[in-house]
């Protein structure tokens, strides 16, 4: 069976000031969820499902999925707020939904299969992609897999980011630490970190095995912090604690070596660029989807 891509595409950009989902980056209007599609697909995955806000589905079909169409299948997930296990219960005052470990977790019913995991406004390269359809070609149970990334490779010119440091042993993941407001200054010898760090970019390997854990997780956040109208519950914390209850292994694929992205408006001429070097090294068509 191929492989499916799961695309993490419900966020509202708000410190972007837009949708960076549907934002051209490319020499013909592509965005960088095109060129993740496009890499998929030379990879192998055979189909490509979108995880988004119901409110966006108009606009997100026409601009973006209906691009696809004849060259993959493509599936829509909506991530709502209520979409959570039976007899969960959360505060009254909350407004959106609950992360990137929710957003997984509302796609279950449309996996039935291998599949990865990735943001839409990150571009993770072509070796990114071969390296997750290798290791989905072999997946079995409750073994996992995440792209790692070192840390100076990740950062913004334009502002902080926020990171998920991880602690690896004999190449798999032993946990991931999320930690906030990393600057360009932070980094370095004698400094916050040294830049070699692995960080995770939300670019994971799964099998169905995962949607038991993450109910399992999901429950206890909830439970915990369901009447936190700001809390939010990240595919790195639950993989973490799948990984600490021994449910889960994790296997950290050291290949993350292309990755740039749109955290802050300003970003996007660089990532422009980045495209038109790609390009112009003959890595991409001038065209992606024509």
């Amino acid at each position: 069976m191929a492989p499916a891509l799961l695309v993490l595409a419900a966020g509202r950009g708000s410190r972007y000031g837009g949708l960076k989902q549907i934002d051209p980056v490319g020499p013909s209007g592509e965005t960088l969820l095109d060129y993740a599609v496009y890499d998929a697909i030379r990879a192998g995955f055979g189909r490509v499902v979108f995880v988004i806000r119901r409110e966006f589905e108009e606009a997100f079909r026409s601009a973006v999925a209906a691009k696809y169409e004849g060259r993959v299948a493509v599936g829509l997930v909506f991530q709502s707020l209520g979409d959570v296990p039976a007899g969960c219960a959360f505060g009254a005052g909350r407004e959106k939904p609950w992360g990137t470990g929710h957003a997984v977790w509302c796609a279950r019913t449309e996996l039935d299969g291998p599949f990865a995991v990735i943001n839409a406004d990150d571009f993770y390269g072509a070796g990114s992609f071969a390296l997750l359809a290798a290791f989905l070609g072999r997946a079995d149970g409750s073994r996992f897999a995440m792209v790692g990334f070192r840390l100076a490779r990740t950062l913004s010119e334009n502002g902080t980011v926020s990171r998920g440091i991880c602690r690896e042993r004999d190449g798999a993941l032993v946990s991931i630490t999320e930690e906030l407001a990393i600057a360009r200054s932070d980094v370095g010898p004698g400094r916050r970190f040294s830049g070699n760090e692995t960080v995770s970019m939300n670019c994971w390997g799964f099998t169905p095995a995962l949607f038991a854990g993450l109910e399992s997780g999901l429950r206890a956040f909830l439970a915990a912090k369901g009447s936190d109208p700001k809390a939010e519950w990240y595919i790195p914390e639950a993989v973490s604690g799948l990984i600490a209850g021994g449910a889960a292994s994790v296997e950290v694929l050291p290949g993350g070596n292309s990755w740039f992205g749109i955290t802050h408006r300003e970003d996007r001429p660089a990532a422009a660029a980045a495209i038109e070097a790609l390009v112009c090294a003959g890595a991409y068509p001038r065209r992606l989807f024509g």
